[in-house]
């Protein structure tokens, strides 16, 4: 058994552990990063690009297909869908290329296999051929991600029942889905695969779809997808699931209603799970919950030289969450950098289905719960004249304000490309920013972004363009 030494040793190469092992390099560390699979990890592979990829093509369809809106006369249209996902997997390869380049550049070590947990400050990595390398390290940052959590008796077989990796890479587009769970994953696929053609059912148990999501938000949502064609199911649960040769049939129930419907296939989207099997955890004294490893503000587990961060480490799920982690938990081990820490009420989020959704902050109703006196402004698209101009004008900005404080409470966005401005609305929490520095900010004319500054303009009584 051969026999490497580190500084630190990263078990995951997705977006968290990557980017733990850029930094700490930076810092002057010998860094390895153990990964199994491919570097980048579920989201670069099979969750945030692929998906991105495919509903950019998804909204050029669309826009192919009212271009008689704006004067274009376009014909003999048609979806080549192999070739769409093909080149969703091409954007993917070529990014985890280039997280490879990221590791030579920064003398990162890559070891290929699985690693687990040993005595005396070690790591077992073991290959796809079974053989067994031995790396000792002073510190290990577990970043392992998560795995889609499956319907107890039904799991995923890529034939009727599908998880996101089947989504992300059919032959065929299926002529009816069912979606159980209305989250952004379950939320996205309806939008892409609604627009290939599919006939497209949506199943949630909670009454509200995108349930994080502001309840005003969420049902204009629902508004816009109905109109395309998406039906829903909410505050509904499935009581029975029958497979056949031919595709899935299935009983809804919602309270004393039952329903059956039969589709081609079946995309379960209802959470995730840790990756902390197989780590050795348990040997190792490392506490979990619920299958999460447990950790502080700083990553740091029950282990004094094991942390954890990312998906592994808990919700929210997102890649940008365990970036962050990633460089705070590395500074923190080198006891150098200045990295804040996380407030998980302001990590933003973004659904990219269609109309585009983003927030960050409270929502109205948790705003109120916690005791604060609400200003709400809000302004929508229609009235942008930007949006108008792009023959996109569905949905609106949401600004809830400390009427006592001015403080920024929350932000809830939907319509066009409204992922791209959730950002300045993240830095105006960084900065503290009140009501008053937001009047007084020149936002330019004609853009998406102006409904910002409208929105503020109305949760203090002065709208100029409603």
């Amino acid at each position: 058994m051969a026999e490497l030494s580190f500084d630190l040793i990263v078990i995951g190469g997705g977006p968290g552990g990557y980017v733990a092992a850029i930094r700490a390099a930076q810092l002057g560390m010998k860094v390895a990063v153990v990964e199994k699979e491919h570097l980048g990890g579920v989201c670069l592979n099979w969750g945030c690009i692929p998906t991105k990829a495919l509903l950019h093509t998804a909204e050029v369809y669309r826009e192919v297909q009212n271009a008689d809106q704006l004067g274009l006369s376009v014909e003999g249209v048609s979806v080549d869908f192999p070739k769409v996902i093909e080149r969703s997997r091409l954007v993917a390869d070529q990014l985890s290329q280039g997280v490879q380049y990221l590791m030579r550049k920064n003398k990162v070590s890559v070891v290929r296999g699985t690693g687990s947990l040993l005595p005396d400050r070690s790591v077992q990595v073991t290959d796809n051929e079974g053989k067994c390398q031995l790396l000792r390290c002073k510190h290990v940052v577990i970043a392992t991600g998560a795995r889609p959590r499956q319907l107890t008796g039904h799991a995923a077989d890529g034939i009727r029942v599908w998880n996101y990796r089947h989504a992300l890479s059919a032959p065929l587009c299926p002529s009816s889905m069912l979606i159980v769970g209305a989250g952004a994953i379950g939320m996205e696929f309806a939008s892409f695969y609604s627009t290939m053609g599919s006939r497209v059912t949506v199943v949630e148990t909670q009454e509200n779809i995108l349930p994080t999501e502001d309840a005003e938000i969420s049902a204009m949502v629902r508004q816009a997808f109905e109109r395309q064609g998406v039906a829903f199911e909410t505050g509904t649960r499935l009581t029975e699931i029958k497979k056949s040769a031919s595709g899935v049939t299935v009983n809804f129930a919602k309270d004393d209603t039952l329903k059956q419907a039969s589709f081609d296939v079946m995309l379960v989207s209802i959470g995730v799970e840790g990756n902390s099997d197989g780590l050795g955890l348990q040997e190792a004294g490392v506490q979990t919950q619920a299958g999460f490893i447990v950790t502080d503000e700083h990553g740091a587990t029950s282990l004094s030289h094991v942390y954890a961060i990312g998906d592994v480490a808990g919700g929210p799920c997102l890649a940008h969450k365990a970036s962050h982690e990633a460089v705070a938990c590395v500074e923190y081990i080198a006891q150098k950098g200045e990295s804040a820490s996380m407030d998980r009420d302001w990590i933003p989020t973004c659904t990219y289905c269609h109309p585009q959704v983003a927030s960050v902050g409270l929502t109205e109703a948790r705003a109120r719960d916690s005791g604060y006196r609400v200003k709400v402004g809000r302004f929508p698209f229609s009235a942008n004249g930007k949006a108008l101009a792009m023959g996109d004008a569905d949905g609106l900005v949401k600004l809830l304000f400390d009427e006592a404080t001015g403080q920024l409470l929350g932000a809830h966005l939907v319509g066009p490309n409204v992922t791209e401005l959730i950002h300045g609305l993240s830095l105006a929490h960084t900065l503290e920013t009140t009501e008053l520095e937001l009047l007084q900010t020149i936002f330019p004319h004609p853009t998406l972004s102006e409904s910002i500054h409208e929105s503020v303009l109305q949760a203090y009584d002065r709208p100029l363009h409603v």
